[in-house]
């Protein structure tokens, strides 16, 4: 059912209005996510909400399992992050955060569209703070919040049986390949440590003021110990390499853990990343991506 047809409408506010919220008629859908529809409305105060709602019955784990991520990281940022409101097996509902977020994209074209100057300083240094304050985090008690941990070797072992699995459903091409087994084989690029990482940790993720300063941070399901060059992959990705040198350049003044190949490991993630996205496609089955999968992993048509 397409997501502004009347009775899909209907079927969002009852669904709020059954959780105790009273939201305007007028709604926007976000329908891009693998295991969320999103909707954005207003309340009887002008704010907007957003409703996450699950695809799927068997979500109530992976939602329990967030909003304990929230819990702990909430109070321990100098940022802001999504406020659950509501949490159930149904609904996740929560104040839209005050920002835009710095990045958007078309989800058809994939135009990127920039709310803030990109270059700006101040992005630069609020992120640091912010990664230094997350990697900060104490390991004992995030592992006593409920939070998953991984020593860099099971991440190494975990990425390994991913590189299988693409491999062998999609296909990956002979050069990337190399690549990532390389990477995975070279102990002096991982670190020796692992860290409360975001997982998934770029612009479109991030919300800023007008003079590009972080102030808040959305989406943690991928957040977990492990691996710290995770939170710096997807800076790279969007921003460049000069900019991610700048980045781990004001982590390290801040105080964050570094190590000799710190920007070796970052880049090296991130040529791996097809493999992820790869992962992504095979669990949406969604042909689209699929495609996409394909001509990112060097996939070449018989």
């Amino acid at each position: 059912m397409a997501p502004n047809n009347p009775t899909c409408v209907l079927e969002t506010l009852q669904l709020a209005a059954r959780h105790g919220l009273d939201l305007d008629c007028v709604l926007s859908f976000n329908e891009m996510g693998l295991d969320f529809k999103i909707a954005f409305a207003k309340d009887s105060t002008g704010h907007t909400w957003v409703l996450r709602i699950p695809r799927r019955a068997d979500m109530l784990a992976r939602i329990e399992r967030e909003k304990k991520i929230l819990d702990f990281v909430k109070q321990r940022l100098p940022v802001h992050v999504p406020d659950w409101r509501v949490c159930t097996g149904e609904l996740i509902a929560y104040p839209m955060l005050m920002d835009r977020v710095a990045m958007t994209f078309d989800p058809e074209t994939y135009a990127v569209t920039w709310n803030i100057d990109q270059h700006a300083i101040a992005y630069l240094q609020s992120m640091a703070d912010l990664l230094v304050a997350l990697h900060g985090s104490s390991v004992p008690e995030s592992v006593s919040a409920g939070i998953s941990h991984s020593t860099p070797e099971m991440v190494r072992r975990k990425f390994l049986m991913d590189l299988e699995r693409v491999k062998s459903e999609i296909g990956i091409g002979q050069d990337l390949e190399v690549q990532v087994r390389q990477w995975l084989d070279h102990d002096n690029l991982w670190p020796e440590f692992s860290v409360l990482v975001h997982g998934d940790l770029y612009a479109g993720h991030v919300t800023a003021d007008a003079a590009a300063r972080v102030t808040g941070v959305i989406d943690w399901s991928e957040a977990e110990i492990s691996d710290p060059s995770i939170d710096f992959a997807g800076h790279l990705a969007v921003f460049g390499p000069e900019s991610l040198e700048k980045l781990v350049a004001e982590y390290a003044q801040r105080g964050g853990r570094t190590w000799p190949t710190m920007v070796d490991q970052i880049r090296a993630r991130h040529i791996a990343s097809p493999i992820k996205y790869g992962l992504f496609a095979l669990n949406s089955q969604c042909q689209k991506h699929l495609a996409a999968a394909k001509a990112q992993l060097g996939v070449t048509s018989c």
